[in-house]
């Protein structure tokens, strides 16, 4: 939307005479200005010239100096409760070294802020300097009638200032919270010296050094490539041209309002504009996926990307790579896909269970088990245990069932061969779950069991259909892929694309993996260092930890994994239902990644949380695809 003016009968000034201000450089700014934008924010205000000038709404101003903004908090809230104070601030020497010596946070606001007017329109030049310990030091300037008591400039700026947010703060904490795509954030920073004796970046008791400067460049790359409008002013130093090379920079004589000598008050000021990145779009028609692909077994995994195959391959064949990492691969599908794209594919997950059928159909290219081998894992078997038969006994399944499991687990132990061992184990895994109703292990019994063919037909007889099954997935794409079960932070692996599809966080329900497929991730783990909870009825284990389980959380889990991976494309599922927000995401993921894109997809879950109608509404949900490249 276009900026709107607030009516008054003045125009809006600054209200302080300020080292760096922006006066002179209005006509030239004018010039850099976008046609239209959601918000202004200036970050850096100080005297807030070209925010008094365009006097925008909506509008967000900050700065590092409390006494600055105290100011602007109560000119906008009471400008009379100033100036009233200004009538009894003569133009003395004595008078301005007393008041000078008063802590500003011991006064009342509206005195501290009159205080900041009279010091800053009699001292030495107008300038605004602290010492280290946040005192004001300038001396005293021997004007003969400086502009203390102007009460019609003060209405004027607090009319501009009416509804604008005024934050006392860091730029960088300011633009992370508020800056958003359509804003147009002014940047005003202290500038590079370029003389002998320019040190007038000390507007308060922290400095701000070349450091500063390239994380402030940094963050101009990100604000663009949001979709912000983004002018910043700075000297005509040689780091600023490194800093900012291959934006629009213009050079503007100036003359310096402060400095010690008259011949020296001229400089040369650069305006820097860089405009909002302009947007990729992907030509996004679901792509079939390779006949291998569809050889993956199915499943009701929750959340499981099996439907999206079509889209994350289609938006997938954007980008040139050869190398896959799926850091969260859940039921394996979308990492299968991308073996049978001929990609190098790196699977992990923090379910053992999920881990185990990467490595019999991602890892393995080559192992398959034999009819003999098949028939062996039904073999009599005298070190078979019983611990199925009595940790669950008539919990999940019936007692012939649960011995079927337990005979299982045994010979599988007898494999030396690691893939053909993950065959064995997925094939039980997948038996298990074909087995209950709705494929999960949060109640006892069958009391959901809808009439399906799975649940009427015998443990050895799944196993012996997943076996085939998996059988037939296996193939070999002439590269060496890998399986791993671990913490998707501590991954040490580098791949052309990330694929993620972490746990989605959301309030209305929850996204405990190990409370609904606790008993075959025991399978998977053969219940080792896992702590069963003996008192539930379920006989659950304690889940495994996870940043995902809170908004914040989740947020800082993002954050960390988006560095982690800053050299990598991104591709990132989430959720409209969950936390954090699209837009959220996508400003933690411009953080690290110069392009952003969304790809919406209507889906709908695998299964519902619970039979009710409203959660049957909750799971027809947008999926988002995000890409950062």
């Amino acid at each position: 939307m276009k900026t709107q003016k607030a009516a008054h009968t003045l125009p809006a000034r600054p209200v302080l005479k300020w080292a760096g201000g922006k006066t002179q450089l209005l006509d030239a700014l004018r010039t850099h200005l976008p046609k239209k934008f959601n918000r202004y924010i200036e970050p850096f205000v100080g005297g807030g010239a070209l925010f008094f000038d365009l006097n925008p709404r909506p509008a967000v101003i900050a700065d590092l100096n409390p006494e600055l903004i105290n100011l602007y908090q109560c000119l906008q809230r009471d400008y009379l409760g100033v100036v009233k104070h200004l009538p009894h601030m003569p133009n003395d020497e004595d008078f301005f070294y007393n008041i000078r010596a008063l802590e500003f946070a011991d006064l009342e606001p509206m005195q501290a802020a009159a205080r900041t007017i009279y010091l800053n329109r009699t001292c030495y030049n107008g300038l605004y300097r602290v010492n280290k310990k946040g005192q004001f030091n300038v001396p005293f300037g021997h004007y003969r009638n400086p502009a203390i008591f102007q009460p019609e400039c003060l209405q004027a700026a607090a009319q501009a200032l009416a509804g604008t947010t005024i934050i006392l703060g860091n730029y960088k904490d300011v633009l992370e919270q508020h800056a958003r795509s359509g804003d147009f954030v002014f940047l005003d920073p202290p500038y590079l010296p370029v003389g002998e004796y320019a040190d007038f970046k000390r507007y308060t008791k922290e400095q701000f050094y070349e450091e500063d400067h390239r994380e402030l460049a940094e963050e101009v790359r990100r604000l663009q490539k949001i979709g912000c409008h983004v002018i910043l002013t700075n000297s005509n130093h040689p780091l600023v041209h490194e800093l900012y090379a291959g934006l629009e920079m213009e050079v503007i004589s100036t003359r310096r309002s402060i400095s010690s000598r008259a011949a020296t008050r001229k400089g040369e000021d650069v305006i820097i504009t860089a405009r909002p990145a302009p947007q990729v779009f992907f030509r996004l028609v679901p792509d079939p996926v390779p006949e291998q692909a569809g050889r993956y077994p199915s499943t009701r995994y929750m959340g499981s990307k099996e439907k999206l195959l079509p889209w994350i391959k289609s938006v997938a064949q954007n980008f040139e790579f050869d190398s896959v990492a799926d850091l969260f691969s859940g039921s394996g599908s979308v990492g299968y896909m991308f073996k049978s794209m001929g990609k190098q594919v790196f699977s992990n997950d923090y379910m053992t269970m999920n881990a185990t059928l990467a490595k019999a159909m991602i890892e393995n290219s080559t192992q398959t088990l034999t009819p003999r081998e098949i028939d062996q894992l039904f073999s009599p078997n005298t070190e078979s245990d019983r611990f199925v038969q009595d940790t669950f006994q008539g919990i999940y399944y019936p007692d012939k069932e649960n011995a079927v499991i337990d005979l299982v687990r045994a010979n599988i132990r007898k494999f030396s061969n690691p893939h053909k061992r993950a065959i064995a184990l997925s094939a039980l895994i997948r038996a298990c779950l074909k087995k209950r109703a709705r494929g999960i292990f949060t109640y006892t019994g069958m009391r959901y069991d809808d009439g399906r063919t799975d649940l009427a037909l015998s443990m050895e007889t799944q196993i012996r259909r997943a076996v085939a099954a998996i059988n037939a997935a296996v193939f070999d794409n002439g590269i060496p892929c890998a399986a791993s079960s671990g913490d998707a932070m501590q991954v040490q692996v580098k791949a052309d694309l990330v694929y993620l599809d972490p746990p989605y966080y959301s309030p209305l329900s929850d996204n405990e993996y190990v409370r609904r497929y606790h008993f075959v991730e025991g399978l998977a783990r053969d219940w080792k260092g896992v702590e069963i909870q003996w008192h539930t009825k379920t006989r659950k284990f304690k889940s495994y930890p996870t940043p995902f389980s809170s908004r914040v959380g989740a947020a800082d889990a993002f954050d960390r994994l988006f560095r982690k991976l800053k050299d990598s494309i991104i591709m990132l599922s989430y959720s409209s239902n969950s936390l954090p927000t699209k837009d959220e995401i996508i400003h933690l993921l411009t953080k690290y990644k110069r392009h952003v894109e969304v790809v919406d997809i209507d889906h709908r879950y695998s299964f519902a949380n619970q039979g009710s109608a409203s959660s049957e509404i909750r799971n027809q949900v947008k999926e988002y695809l995000f890409v950062g490249f």
